[in-house]
């Protein structure tokens, strides 16, 4: 026979991932609405609380659950402070509220005065049972009611008020709780950071390498373009053993400067630096700690790679041979894919028989530049290094430094991107770059946005990196840039690009591969900063409106609208206070015409008068009415980014009229 037991029963509580095995995610502000389904044999009225607390907090809020449907029970709490939250359900008879029913069914019903009063005794009893712990004023509030219900005034018996205060100071009768469940909360830049990627070493108009120091004076214009998130590749030193030339060409000539990612080699004082040192063309670590100063100043956070592979000439290799692996011969292994070959690289042995010293040491390196003034890291291929090893390390560094970011570059299978999620990742690199149709957009939407994965899977959309450039980038040119970088900054609320070769529309594949040719991987190139045919003001203007507009600073709320055209996606972001609808064509080379048919009850919108519409983007304004809208998209004015006025129009906004479709 059990210990002890209860009629009531926690059936159900969301959110939660995996029944609890992992916490949700959600950013400062936000909010968590918990949703409980409980049940109790036979009639009797429930009492269900919320209970919640922040990790570092010894005092427990609660707030209580009222009823919905279908034996469903709904609060909410907001999460204000970085960390972990804690949060519970619990219930229990409502025994009061079970005899309130009852006896109010007994007035209505027409009992006699006998049975009422006798009913009133019942009452009383449970009044007492409560006034026993309450604080001096509810108690005698409730003392008050005993003689009311003593007197036989049934009306006393009847209202809110007294519901409310006996539930409050009752005794929890048969109560059960839930199990505990985790709130992992994050900066607010990891549900709605812009990020910018540079390459450093890239910034100077002369192909000579830059420093740090030079990459710096490029900080202003970034932060004016409106990004909040400077993201430098590698800024390690590079190995020459096996260093690869341009376009990944397996030799390198004398002054070829490799590829960033072939971490460690030799310092100005001839001795060997690895991920915790600094390029000494870069400038060394003094001119690294005046970068993430100035970018303080500008209110800038500095992302850094974490690219856990070594160069044959790092350190580690003479120092710690045992963590690679090692051919019959006793060489140390090289990284390859057959058939393709890494040579600059080693790979790592995470099963090594000395594991607790090798991840003790990679955890380390995170904390060096912590130490350095970095939170926010972009971490290569997580999933080619073991979960358990990133669960462990997440968890541990979060106990020093909550406000973590950590970014999983893992183009990978779902289950496993996902999963990287659930142990620890803030955000996550998506599919996006591989989505260009309406179809395939909406259904990556759903699936993101509107699934279980919402409470966990944080996307971050990127239109290229150094690794990828599209075939849609390559043959739409001007006019795909333009929409992808749209799409990517208003679909997901966190975004990123790899920003010189898009403003500048660089589009030229490597040998048909999905890459850029001349690969700032493998050399320096030389950009116009200030060009002023770039799409740099069109991206501030984005970014602009993005940070005007809370409703995409938020991925959650976002619904697909139909246009009526084959190449337009439109879709419609809000919050309580803000309605933002956009339009994109995905067609870089024609025209599109369509209606744009807004849903009105879904969206918030008046059925029998007009509402405002401000295009933000292109700065024009129109007066709607009513569900249909026509809409002329071009290869030079590919997006629209709409603010309707749920309000109706607005005096100041002057009178304009949809044109008809086009036959």
């Amino acid at each position: 026979m059990p210990k002890s037991w209860s009629r009531v029963v926690i059936a159900s509580v969301s959110p939660t991932v995996d029944g609890g095995e992992w916490p949700i995610k959600r950013a400062v502000g936000e909010r968590v609405a918990v949703t409980a389904g409980v049940i109790v044999d036979s009639h009797e009225a429930l009492s269900v609380e919320l209970v919640y607390r922040h990790e570092d907090d010894d005092t427990e809020h609660i707030t209580r659950m009222p009823p919905a449907e279908n034996d469903e029970y709904t609060g909410t709490f907001e999460v204000s402070e970085i960390g972990r939250y804690l949060y519970r359900v619990r219930a229990w008879i409502n025994r009061f509220g079970t005899w309130q029913d009852q006896f109010r069914r007994r007035v209505e019903g027409g009992e006699s005065q006998a049975e009422i009063e006798s009913e009133l005794k019942v009452g009383v009893s449970l009044l007492e049972d409560a006034a026993e712990d309450a604080p001096d004023d509810d108690q005698e509030l409730l003392e008050a009611h005993v003689d009311a219900f003593k007197n036989g005034n049934e009306q006393a018996a009847l209202g809110d008020e007294i519901a409310e205060l006996v539930r409050r100071h009752a005794p929890h009768h048969q109560q059960t709780r839930s199990a505990t469940y985790e709130v992992l909360v994050d900066p607010k830049r990891a549900r709605s950071g812009a990020w910018y990627e540079f390459f450093p070493r890239s910034v100077r108009d002369d192909d000579e390498h830059a420093t740090l120091d030079d990459a710096a004076e490029r900080l202003p214009r970034i932060q004016e373009m409106g990004f909040d998130i400077v993201y430098l590749p590698p800024v390690h030193p590079i190995g020459k053993t096996n260093r690869k030339g341009p376009d990944d060409a397996p030799e390198a000539g004398p002054d070829d400067p490799g590829s960033p990612w072939a971490i460690g080699g030799l310092l100005e004082d001839g001795s060997r630096g690895g991920h915790k040192s600094v390029h000494p063309e870069l400038g060394g670590i003094e001119a690294f700690d005046r970068f993430v100063e100035r970018a303080d100043e500008l209110g800038l956070d500095v992302a850094i790679d974490i690219a856990f592979q070594c160069s044959p000439d790092h350190p580690y290799v003479e120092e710690h041979p045992e963590w690679f692996y090692h051919r019959p011969d006793g060489s140390i292994r090289y990284a390859e894919n057959p058939p393709k070959k890494y040579k600059d690289v080693h790979p790592i042995n995470f099963e090594t028989e000395e594991w607790p010293a090798l991840w003790h040491e990679l955890k380390s390196v995170f904390e060096h530049w912590i130490d350095h003034g970095v939170t926010t890291f972009r971490v290569d291929n997580p999933h080619t290094k073991p979960f358990a090893f990133w669960q462990w390390c997440l968890r541990e560094l979060r106990k020093e430094t909550p406000e973590l970011i950590v970014l999983s570059e893992a183009f990978t299978r779902p289950k496993i991107m996902y999963h990287l999620a659930k142990l620890g990742f803030n955000n996550s690199y998506t599919y996006f770059a591989w989505r260009n149709t309406p179809e395939a957009l909406e259904e990556y939407g759903e699936e993101l946005f509107h699934t279980d994965a919402v409470e966990y899977f944080r996307p971050n959309f990127w239109p290229n990196t150094p690794d990828i450039l599209h075939d849609e980038l390559v043959h739409g040119g001007r006019p795909a840039h333009k929409s992808r970088f749209v799409l990517a900054a208003t679909l997901s609320s966190a975004y990123g690009v790899y920003g010189p070769p898009f403003e500048h529309v660089d589009n030229q594949q490597r040998d048909a591969k999905e890459e850029y040719a001349q690969n700032e991987k493998y050399e320096i190139r030389t950009w116009d900063w200030n060009d002023p045919t770039s799409l740099q003001p069109f991206m501030t203007r984005v970014n602009r409106i993005r940070t005007e507009n809370p409703a995409l600073q938020q991925m959650r709320s976002i619904q697909f609208l139909e246009t009526q055209h084959p190449d337009l996606v439109a879709y419609g972001k809000d919050t309580p206070d803000n309605l933002v609808v956009v339009v994109v064509s995905l067609d870089p080379h024609n025209p599109c015409e369509g209606q744009l048919v807004l849903p009105l009850g879904d969206l918030g919108l008046p059925h029998d008068s007009a509402f405002s519409a401000h295009d933000l983007l292109n700065d024009a304004r129109y007066t709607w009415r009513g569900t249909h809208h026509y809409l002329k998209l071009t290869p030079d004015t590919p997006a629209h980014i709409f603010r309707l006025d749920r309000d109706g129009s607005r005096e100041d906004t002057p009178p304009t009229y949809d044109r008809p479709v086009h036959a």
